[in-house]
């Protein structure tokens, strides 16, 4: 079941958990626990991504791996490259109408590769009470197959029908640096839709 608490931007940045999980073959297999969203009001586009990897979970910030492309894609996009500090970078994509969150809020993952994610070891956050919330949300963007996957089966059941027919669904490639698949340019393309739809929908 999903968490019942109501996620909230205001709330202080969870420390990570100590290290605990479950014995498989000898070896301890780490439960990773997300942080709260960084959603203001007004949020328009919700980007998801699976779970944070081992750096950002340290770091308790989102993407902050130094090769993910996130970062340096919402410089070109909002001004909040990765040379601006962390929370200056926030605040610029929020004015824009973009928040962070993700799918889920606890899994059992050795390592930062959603590969990794042992299957039926997901709890996703309750993205619901978050759209709730949030109803100006208008756009999900989902940062790479794995978050749309666990979006579409965990999360999308649980929302409304009404409200979720009220959502574009933006599926984006993955901005982890594990993501060899696509060019740079192919990327940049692709999640240059986002910022299409901010310009294409603009607040009422």
């Amino acid at each position: 079941m999903p968490d019942s608490r109501k996620p909230s931007s205001d709330t202080k940045r969870r420390r990570p958990m100590a290290v605990t999980g479950r014995v498989e073959n000898s070896q301890l297999v780490p439960i990773v626990t997300s942080f709260p969203a960084e959603v203001t009001e007004g949020c328009r586009v919700l980007v998801l991504g699976t779970m944070p990897g081992v750096r950002s979970l340290e770091k308790q910030q989102f993407y902050a791996h130094p090769r993910n492309l996130f970062w340096p894609l919402m410089g070109e996009f909002f001004d909040a490259g990765p040379e601006v500090p962390y929370d200056a970078r926030l605040a610029r994509v929020q004015a824009y109408g973009v928040g962070l969150w993700d799918v889920l809020r606890q899994c059992e993952r050795t390592g930062s590769l959603d590969g990794a994610i042992r299957a039926g070891s997901e709890v996703p956050n309750d993205i619901g009470a978050l759209l709730e919330q949030h109803p100006t949300i208008g756009a999900i963007a989902l940062n790479g197959a794995k978050a749309a996957d666990m979006f579409l089966l965990r999360i999308a059941p649980m929302i409304d029908a009404s409200r979720l027919a009220r959502i574009a669904l933006l599926p984006m490639p993955s901005t982890s640096p594990a993501n060899a698949s696509l060019s740079l340019s192919a990327k940049r393309e692709r999640w240059f839709r986002l910022r299409r739809w901010l310009s294409e929908n603009h607040r009422a």
